[in-house]
Parts: C-alpha cells; sequence; structure tokens
C-alpha cells in the first residue's frame, strides 16, 4: 500500500513469493518467454515491444558491441592488469569511456534528429543544425570517422533495415548532403547517425540512447576481460604507451 506522498516505481516490485516487472510476473511470464532485448525494451519503456523494435535495436546492440582494441577496451585490459581481481572494475573503467568522443554520440545524433523531424522541413532545418554547428566551430556529431574514412561499411547493413521513407534516413541523408556542401567536400554519416536513426525508428528516446551503447559495450568489455584473464595482452599495451610517450622537461 502507497500514501498519496511516497515516491513510487512502475519498474519492478516483489514480495517474498514473487517479482513482478512492468506488471507481468517474472518467473510466469517473463523468463523463457522474452529474449533480452524484449525485457530490455519492456523494463526501461514500460510496452511490450514489437518484433519491429527488437529488431531494430537487436541490430544497434550487435553493431556497436565490439570495434577491436578502441580507447574503453584498452581500459578495460590494463585495469585488469593491474588489478587482476577486479572483473567489475575493469568492465566499469571502460564503461566510464564511453562519451562525445567514442561510441557515444548516438543521443546527441537523437536529439538533432528529433528536431529536424519535429520541424516539418526535414532539408530546411538541416541546413540550419549545420550553419548553427558551423557559427560556434562544433562539429556535427554522427558525421567523420579517423578509420572508416569513406563509407563505414556497417553504415549501409544497418540503412538497409530503413525505408527511403524513414524520416530518421532522411534526416541522416539531409545532414550529410548539408554537412557536405557547407565544407565543399563529401564528409559521409558515421555509424553513430545510422544507430540514432535506427532507435528513433524504435522509439527509443534520445535520452535512453547511450544507455542503449553502453549495454551492448558492456558485453563486448566482457569478452575482452575475458580473454585479458587468459591470454593477457596489457603488458604489452603498458609497455606499448611508455614507448610512445617520452619524458620531456619544460
Amino acid at each position: 500500500m502507497t500514501t498519496d506522498n511516497q515516491p513510487t516505481t512502475r519498474i519492478c516490485g516483489y514480495d517474498a513469493d514473487s517479482i513482478t516487472l512492468r506488471g507481468k510476473d517474472l518467473v510466469a511470464d517473463v523468463i523463457g518467454n522474452y529474449s533480452f532485448t524484449g525485457a530490455f525494451l519492456l523494463q526501461a519503456l514500460g510496452k511490450e515491444p514489437t518484433k519491429r523494435q527488437m529488431a531494430l535495436v537487436d541490430a544497434v546492440l550487435v553493431t556497436i558491441m565490439e570495434h577491436g582494441l578502441v580507447p574503453s577496451a584498452v581500459v578495460s585490459r590494463l585495469t585488469l592488469h593491474g588489478a587482476p581481481e577486479s572483473f567489475q572494475g575493469a568492465i566499469a573503467a571502460g564503461l566510464l569511456g564511453v562519451g562525445d568522443r567514442y561510441a557515444g554520440t548516438a543521443g546527441k545524433c537523437g536529439e538533432l534528429a528529433e528536431r529536424i523531424i519535429s520541424s516539418g522541413d526535414i532539408d530546411g532545418e538541416a541546413v540550419k543544425v549545420v550553419a548553427e554547428h558551423r557559427s560556434i566551430k562544433r562539429p556535427v556529431p554522427g558525421f567523420g570517422h579517423p578509420i572508416h574514412t569513406g563509407r563505414d561499411p556497417r553504415v549501409e547493413k544497418l540503412l538497409e533495415m530503413l525505408s527511403d521513407e524513414s524520416p530518421a534516413r532522411r534526416t541522416m541523408f539531409a545532414l550529410e548532403s548539408a554537412i557536405s556542401d557547407a565544407l565543399g567536400r563529401s564528409l559521409v554519416m558515421n555509424v553513430s547517425a545510422v544507430l540514432a536513426a535506427l532507435l528513433i525508428e524504435a522509439d527509443v528516446p534520445p535520452a535512453m540512447m547511450r544507455g542503449v551503447v553502453l549495454v551492448a559495450r558492456c558485453a563486448g568489455l566482457v569478452g575482452h576481460v575475458l580473454e585479458e584473464s587468459t591470454d593477457p595482452v596489457g603488458h604489452a599495451l603498458w609497455q606499448g604507451a611508455q614507448g610512445a610517450v617520452s619524458y620531456q622537461e619544460d
């Protein structure tokens, strides 16, 4: 029983004999009946996920789970190298580096896309967004990549999941065109922009998008930390950093 002024949560509750997740009995209704992605969406959004939503979010999770020895994976491996007893500490260390530069820009892309779509003039609003970013010398998130300087192969595959009429897809191409026109050279969307488009199509709010990326990257880091515990490269990474950076007095 709750009082009028007592804080509440609609996500989960439990008693001695049961656990309830968004109005469903965890044991009777959820376990064995939902995939992880389906249960994730049910828990976060509070609505029964559709097959389309689950397919789109699942594609996002698979896409961003792994990209080699990126900074988050390096940090996790080095943390385990220094504290081999702290599996969770190594994972947490890697997740702390998911932000505006690496992997975490989908949310910002989503915010811009929602603004552009809601304007009712996708092409015109995209030009305005680019002009605003250039006026403060800030790059538009989701465009350009340090490694995939052409079209990122992940982008092409993911775009196949969106129809040509998808407002989110049209928005990313409008931004790509506006940026390229402003620069006088081609600058294509990266995977963060397309992940945002898929998540918008799946009705995932921008405020949740970085969380989706974190879930995926957490899964990827588990594999890196497990491998580091059996076939370590942390010492080589440390030595490589020492060899690459020299001390210089002021």
